[in-house]
């Protein structure tokens, strides 16, 4: 917000931007006082102007690859007195992160040439009464035996989980089909909207 004022205020001033976003005229003008005179910063932030070159050098001389844990003990090492949640919070200030091991899971891979499913309930998602409107969705899990893939349906009303299904492997959905009719209820106030079935025409599952 300080960085989008800076960029701004040349052509619509300072306080017109401030009366549109939730920030005060005399906050901003105290953040670039503090800017030009690093004397007006809080000890905190005094000290954070001389850790964060420390943490960088450490992320660059280890070819960018270290995460908060491994960057906190090298600067550790060095004769830093810094805690892991100041590291956490410095690196995150300055957009760095360390490499996953690893692939990242997608749950979804989105075809976009097929047709959205219907939205049945109109993003209304309350019920009067139990068993009135369930809905459903796909995810998965971080277990020590590796990732496990989730779909479980919810009670809108009473907001309980009421069945659900577990695999080690990502299925397409007509795997979950069998499961989810059982779940399925058909009346004059009952909606299911699922999130495996509607979607199955949306989505493809390699």
């Amino acid at each position: 917000m300080i960085a989008f004022i800076d960029d701004q205020r040349a052509v619509h001033g300072v306080e017109p931007i401030c009366n549109v976003l939730p920030i005060a005229p005399s906050t901003y003008h105290k953040h670039v006082a503090q800017r030009r005179d690093p004397l007006r910063l809080s000890a905190r932030g005094r000290r954070d102007l001389t850790l964060k070159p420390e943490i960088a050098r450490v992320f660059a001389e280890n070819f960018a690859v270290y995460g908060v844990r491994k960057v906190w003990r090298q600067i550790r090492r060095e004769g830093f007195a810094i805690a892991r949640c100041t590291v956490e919070r410095l690196m995150r200030d300055m957009g760095l992160h360390g490499v996953i091991r690893g692939k990242p899971v997608r749950t979804t891979i989105s075809d976009k040439a097929a047709p959205c499913p219907l939205d049945h309930v109109n993003r209304q998602f309350h019920a009067p009464a139990p068993n009135r409107l369930w809905v459903s969705d796909f995810t998965y899990v971080s277990t020590w035996g590796g990732f496990v893939y989730v779909a479980f349906v919810i009670d809108v009303y009473a907001r309980y989980i009421v069945g659900w299904r577990v695999s080690r492997r990502r299925m397409p959905a007509s795997c979950w089909m069998p499961w989810s009719r059982l779940c399925t209820i058909v009346g004059q106030f009952i909606v299911a909207a699922w999130f495996i079935t509607a979607t199955a025409g949306r989505n493809t599952y390699p």
